[in-house]
């Protein structure tokens, strides 16, 4: 997985930290977070698509090892990807919110699949 921030964890914390928010956003399709956690998520969760758009087992088995969540990998593989076959690329949407978390300013964003 890329790193584009180490949001003050360490190697082991930050994949893990990247892994729960892939697997929130496919499970729900849309989430509301930072904008610095938006950014960081949308190469990561593109890949997975374009892994899946192959429609292989080998790619199933693939995304199940990266998310370490089988529902998430099968409803990558099976619902979500099939939407982008003719797609090249930008499955996700980021849209700025406009307002901040009240307890520490942190600007907030849509992540959400196109």
């Amino acid at each position: 997985m890329p790193v584009t921030k180490k949001f003050h964890r360490t190697k082991g914390q930050r994949h893990a930290f990247f892994r729960g928010l892939a697997n929130n956003l496919i499970m729900k399709e849309k989430m509301e977070t930072t904008e610095a956690r938006a950014k960081a998520i949308r190469p990561i969760v593109e890949r997975l698509v374009s892994i899946a758009r192959r429609n292989r087992l080998q790619d199933l088995r693939l995304l199940i090892s990266r998310l370490d969540n089988k529902k998430a990998a099968q409803k990558l593989f099976h619902d979500i990807a099939p939407r982008y076959v003719e797609r090249p690329g930008g499955y996700l949407r980021i849209t700025k919110q406009g307002k901040v978390r009240k307890r520490d300013g942190a600007k907030t964003a849509r992540i959400e699949f196109v």
